[in-house]
């Protein structure tokens, strides 16, 4: 039979999924209401590739102004986090002396530094997304200047470097199976370029139900890594991600009601970088993320190829989740394979970066 403190630690975990994924549910139909009154959603379609060349496929897979399905679902999942965050840190507050305190997952050594970055980067995703449908900015179509989002993140892990660097005094990089090393003043911009590889990433965001089963079971993953490192305001913490993501996942199953877009993978991914460093399991993001790197990896190779290969392309459409589409694939078989895909490498990073340090 379990003890008390181990029973009481799972249910801090999937009390507050339960919870944020409840929540999510009840702010979606008036979310969804203020987004389709105001019609959020691109006005036009801008057939531009990477490289400012024309892309008359992705212009074809793309056509957000013929659906009329708005931006901005990533609301529902940093709102519903937001508000269980708050609300199991306002009843142990309330009540100091009672249970409820042993349920608050918000503290200054584990999940401040990971709420901050991830309301940052969702508020500069939420004026991109904005500034696109009133079709402003420097973007292409609206929105901000690349190089703006770019510098937001590129800021954003800075600071958070510099949290790790100077406040939590560290430097090392674990290597499962391996001794950590340590990187000095060098772990600064380790730190800084994950974060915004994992951002460019956020081009996984391309079809109805992809980026939300992605990013539910890497959360998971590294939800389940930190409970076995008893990290367990940490693994509530992802929990409660998952639990949002699973709310807007609800919604977002074909046909999509609104699209997680740059104020949720922005928020998203900016926050799985500060997760994997807190867990000291960065290294394991080339296993757990491996979909969101095959997204960015097969875009990045596309315009290579193009540059230096007069215009030839490596595949039909980057990134490669619209290439197997363009092969005739419907939509839904690309989105339940790449699930199963994120499951299989979620799970087997997940084991690497336990066993790997036992």
């Amino acid at each position: 039979m379990l003890e008390v403190s181990p029973l009481l630690n799972i249910a801090k975990v999937f009390i507050p999924l339960t919870i944020a994924f409840l929540v999510g549910l009840a702010m979606t139909p008036s979310l969804t209401d203020y987004l389709y009154r105001n019609k959020m959603w691109k006005k036009k379609n801008v057939p531009k590739a990477m490289d400012g060349g024309t892309a008359a496929l992705s212009a074809a897979l793309h056509n957000d102004e013929e659906r009329k399905t708005p931006r901005m679902g990533g609301i529902v999942v940093w709102g519903s986090v937001l508000l269980t965050t708050l609300l199991f840190w306002f009843f142990a507050a309330l009540f100091p002396e009672s249970a409820a305190t042993k349920f608050s997952f918000l503290s200054r050594n584990q999940t401040w530094l990971p709420l901050f970055s991830f309301l940052a980067a969702a508020l500069v995703g939420l004026l991109d997304d904005l500034l696109q449908v009133q079709e402003r900015g420097a973007g292409v179509g609206g929105g901000l200047a690349a190089w703006k989002r770019i510098g937001a993140v590129l800021l954003i892990g800075l600071v958070g470097a510099l949290w790790f660097y100077y406040k939590l005094d560290v430097s090392t990089v674990a290597i499962p199976f391996a001794q950590a090393i340590d990187l000095g003043i060098f772990f600064i911009p380790f730190f800084m370029v994950v974060m915004l590889g994992l951002f460019s990433g956020g081009v996984i965001d391309g079809l109805d139900g992809l980026s939300g089963g992605i990013f539910a079971t890497m959360f998971a993953a590294y939800a389940g890594i930190a409970f076995a490192q008893q990290q367990i305001d940490i693994a509530a913490f992802c929990a409660v991600l998952v639990g949002g993501i699973l709310s807007f996942l609800w919604y977002n199953i074909p046909p999509a009601r609104f699209f997680l877009s740059e104020t949720g993978t922005l928020a998203l991914t900016v926050v799985l970088a500060v997760i994997a460093f807190l867990t000291d399991a960065v290294l394991v993001l080339i296993v757990i993320a491996f979909p969101l790197w095959l997204a960015s990896g097969s875009s990045i190779i596309q315009m290579l190829s193009k540059k230096f290969r007069n215009g030839k392309k490596v595949f039909l459409i980057a990134p490669i989740h619209h290439h197997f589409q363009a092969l005739g694939w419907p939509a839904t078989k690309v989105v339940m394979r790449f699930w199963v895909v994120s499951i299989i490498t979620s799970v087997t990073g997940m084991i690497i970066a336990i066993v790997g340090k036992l």
